[in-house]
């Protein structure tokens, strides 16, 4: 066994390397700072594979085959697919280059100057030839989403919602690119057929509207006034992830959406909360909501919003804030010092359980009790007497305390 082979052999056996790699990438390259847990893994195996097969080339004095070049030209245009610029990517295929060379380096023992020429040699020709491939296949991928302006739209969203946006930067670039401007503030939609969370009858009958990029556009034309395709300097966009639709809609835009959903036999989960780098955060919100939320949690006057999704993070282990935050979505004004007078009303009535009870407990007329409820559902949109919009507002003000 040569000494390259041995190097290679070492340097591949676990995955210390591999962990360098990544660690000085998202360290060093901006466009990766900001990946977190759920793309990270992808950086990884795209390391783990491109360490073994510079190591190999390096080993057997080889060449990039046809193969490799395919594989670098899929991960350019999956990369234009998702905004990442393609510069950024070739910076963090350098910067594993030169934690490759620094851990040749120190193994023991040292390469030989021979050895080390071959390294640089391989290095060099290995990057130069993968930057001219993915800069062009990047190119044209970005023409192609260009040229099919609706499916560029819907992977815009897909991208979105599932977080493989490496930077604000690199997705108002995206954006840009298809004539969009995305909205600073915004509300995300995801809407399902009532009759999927509904038991199936052996004897048949509606199973509710079929989910598809029909009724995602017909849904987004009734909320915004534009077709799916229509959207020019638009802030509003739809796609379909599986059995639910998901709708990109500027803040505002989802007052309308119960009388929509209700009139298309859907019902809906709208995250207005959360900042544009974190759609995908919102959009997990929205989907675990519906997954959870009890059948007497939906109504058709209104759509579970922020609010509920938090409460029902919580309940499920899974809190994407603070209880403190929580709190604040749900109790909103009423936190303010001078509606103390309704924090005690709502306290005293979910102590109580009756209206009566609780201007005895106050010293109030019932009369004035009940005024005060129905300004704290002006205030908060939640009616303390409805059984799940009491009991976020129980939560609310119970971690509030």
């Amino acid at each position: 066994m040569n000494d390259r082979e041995r190097i290679r052999q070492e340097l591949t056996a676990t995955s210390r390397v591999v962990d360098a790699i990544v660690d000085a990438v998202h360290a060093q390259v901006p466009a990766y700072t900001a990946l977190d847990d759920r793309r990270l893994p992808e950086v990884r195996a795209i390391a783990a594979w491109a360490l073994d097969r510079l190591l190999y080339l390096w080993a057997t004095d080889g060449v990039l085959t046809p193969a490799d070049l395919r594989r670098f030209r899929g991960i350019a245009a999956a990369r234009a697919a998702d905004g990442r610029p393609v510069q950024a990517v070739l910076r963090a295929y350098r910067v594993a280059a030169t934690v490759i060379a620094d851990e040749i380096a120190v193994c023991a023992p040292r390469p030989t100057a021979e050895d080390a020429f071959a390294l640089t040699r391989m290095l060099l020709t290995a990057l130069d030839t993968l930057a001219e491939e993915m800069a062009g296949t990047y190119a044209a991928a970005n023409e192609d989403l260009a040229g099919d302006r609706d499916r560029a739209l819907r992977l815009l969203l897909d991208d979105l919602i599932a977080g493989r946006h490496a930077s604000i930067g690199a997705l108002t670039g995206r954006a840009a690119r298809l004539g969009v401007q995305l909205p600073d503030r915004y509300c995300l939609l995801v809407a399902e057929p009532v009759a999927a969370a509904e038991p199936v009858h052996p004897a048949g009958g509606d199973s509710g509207p079929a989910v598809c990029a029909e009724l995602a556009d017909a849904l987004l034309a009734a909320l915004t006034g534009h077709g799916g395709a229509g959207v020019s300097e638009v802030t509003a966009l739809a796609t379909v992830r599986g059995s639910r639709v998901v709708l990109l809609l500027p803040a505002g835009a989802e007052e309308a959406a119960p009388a929509a959903l209700q009139e298309r036999a859907l019902r809906g989960c709208a995250i207005s909360g959360e900042s544009l780098e974190r759609i995908a955060v919102a959009h997990r919100l929205a989907t675990d909501a519906l997954d959870t939320a009890p059948a007497h949690a939906h109504h058709p006057s209104r759509l579970l919003t922020d609010g509920d999704a938090q409460v029902l993070a919580l309940l499920a282990g899974r809190p994407a804030t603070t209880p403190d935050q929580i709190a604040r979505v749900l109790l909103g004004p009423l936190g303010h010092p001078g509606r103390r007078h309704l924090l005690d009303a709502l306290t005293a009535y979910l102590d109580t359980g009756s209206a009566n009870a609780a201007a005895r407990r106050l010293g109030l007329h019932p009369q004035s009790l009940r005024y005060r409820l129905r300004r704290i559902g002006e205030l908060t949109g939640r009616d303390p007497r409805d059984p799940w919009q009491r009991l976020t507002l129980d939560i609310a003000r119970t971690i509030g305390h």
